[in-house]
């Protein structure tokens, strides 16, 4: 299979456009312009809001004009992830797509079909005068990978529609109605810098080779998180030996499973084989946790140059206990829908930040609002006890199922017909913008779905080409059996 054979054609067309459009989280000016340019070009009413969210507005098909209005609603911004042995620049090189047998993935690094496929299909819609629909109206958020900005910042009366359809999920022949809310939580260590003694030998730790992926979706699957299991051999070797901590940092993003972290640790000279013994034991025995949902897992020890200064050992021992206590993963399994986690928690990154700050970053997921502050809390806790200065960022709102949605009746029946067999309809633990829309335009009726996607959030996300043809022409057969507007 070739990309110009892919189906449907004006899907990957537009797919394969915008992934030469960079487009990373709080960098969307140049898909923004693409847009805006793709309205102008097709004669249709184009709007920018003071944030940067686009409204594409196209009339309803003749015939069609008295039916409920539509908005389709997908984010033009994508996590941008790489392999560290990938040279990459996602503020200016586009996505380099490959077709490996019945998926489509990028060459070492995010594809960005998160949400990209959602775009290309809206863009496809737009182009093509031969679909039958009534009015329609596209809106394309900013930002929503880091904060959701774009939700957020969306004014009453920017879109008039009556129902929406997210195009943000990512398994085939299901159907979404409902979500979880969030809250970042942030700790931050101030610490002296001390002298490395003489004779003391320089180490690299490194944990390597997890699979990481999306801190809601992923979760439940137990993966291993890289600044746990780095700590846990931090934690016991500065009980046995006198270590100093001088360099640390791990994860990245606040919504991705940690898949990589390294420290530099200094050591007296004379416990350098019996340290390096200790990570044989250690690596052996966290591989066979987790050698079933993280194979690949690697720990590595390599000599570093010296270095002048540490972390004074006061602030290493409260860091090292913080991160260990810290939880991480699944906290509750919802009581309402069945197999759905309800509250997580994800130690998502700790990076070293300037005037002498460790920064570690979590973030905490419920679709129940009480029950994110009450893990948020948890959090808090254990870093305040620590001594660390705690903030959380604004959060976002949860959406609640509506099991008796309009539009979820007509996506159920459609998909019935088209495929002779019933869609499953479900919530999902990670976050999506359909909460905060709720907030503005509390009367919508909302599902979301979208062709199936594995590895979001990674360098190995990967979209399952067959199933963007059944997302579409279900898609398609929806926009035709939208209800009539109420007189």
């Amino acid at each position: 299979m070739e990309k110009k054979d892919l189906k449907p054609a004006g899907v990957f067309h537009y797919f394969e456009e915008i992934c030469q459009v960079p487009r990373p989280s709080k960098k969307e000016e140049k898909i923004i312009a693409y847009l805006k340019a793709f309205g102008e070009k097709n004669n249709l009413e184009t709007l920018v809001d003071e944030v940067g969210n686009v409204l594409i507005k196209k009339p309803a098909t003749p015939g069609l004009e008295n039916r409920k209005t539509v908005v389709l609603q997908s984010h033009v911004d994508m996590v941008c992830e790489k392999n560290n042995d990938v040279k990459h620049d996602f503020l200016t090189d586009p996505i380099d797509t490959e077709i490996d047998g019945e998926w489509l993935k990028a060459k070492g690094t995010t594809l960005g079909a998160d949400n990209g496929i959602g775009v290309a299909t809206e863009l496809a819609l737009l182009a093509d005068d031969s679909i039958e629909h009534g009015p329609l109206e596209c809106l394309f958020t900013i930002d929503e990978e880091t904060g959701m900005t774009g939700a957020f910042a969306l004014k009453e009366g920017f879109m008039n529609g009556n129902i929406l359809l997210n195009l943000d999920s990512e398994d085939e022949g299901e159907l979404y109605i409902g979500c979880a809310g969030g809250v970042d939580s942030v700790a931050d260590f101030t610490y002296q810098e001390v002298d490395v003694p003489t004779g003391y030998f320089f180490s690299k730790i490194q944990v390597k080779g997890l699979k990481g992926g999306h801190s809601g979706g992923d979760i439940h699957l137990g993966r291993g998180n890289a600044n746990k299991i780095l700590n846990r051999f931090l934690n016991q070797t500065f009980k046995k030996y006198d270590m100093y901590l001088c360099e640390i940092e791990g994860g990245n993003l606040r919504n991705a499973i940690a898949r990589e972290a390294h420290a530099v640790i200094a050591l007296p000279e004379a416990d350098k084989h019996a340290l390096r013994a200790d990570l044989n034991v250690f690596a052996a025995e966290v591989q066979a946790e987790y050698n079933v949902v993280d194979p690949d897992l690697q720990l590595l020890m390599e000599s570093e140059a010296a270095r002048a200064k540490a972390i004074d050992k006061d602030t290493t021992k409260r860091l090292i206990q913080a991160i260990y206590a810290t939880p991480h993963g699944v906290y509750a399994m919802s009581q309402d829908i069945p197999g759905l986690v309800e509250t997580s928690t994800n130690l998502a990154s700790v990076k070293m930040k300037p005037n002498h700050i460790i920064r570690i970053e979590t973030s905490q997921r419920s679709s129940i609002t009480s029950a994110k502050q009450d893990i948020a809390n948890m959090v808090r806790t254990v870093f305040e006890m620590a001594g660390a200065e705690v903030s959380f960022g604004d959060g976002y709102p949860g959406w609640k199922p509506n099991p008796h949605s309009e539009i979820l009746e007509v996506a159920s029946e459609s998909y019935k017909r088209l495929f002779g067999v019933d869609a499953k309809v479900k919530a999902i633990h990670a976050g999506l913008e359909c909460g905060l829309f709720l907030d503005k335009y509390p009367s919508l009726d909302m599902i979301s779905f979208g062709p199936t996607l594995q590895g979001v959030h990674s360098p190995d996300e990967r979209m399952l080409i067959p199933t963007v043809q059944k997302f579409w022409d279900h898609l398609l057969d929806i926009l035709k059996n939208i209800p009539e507007k109420k007189s």
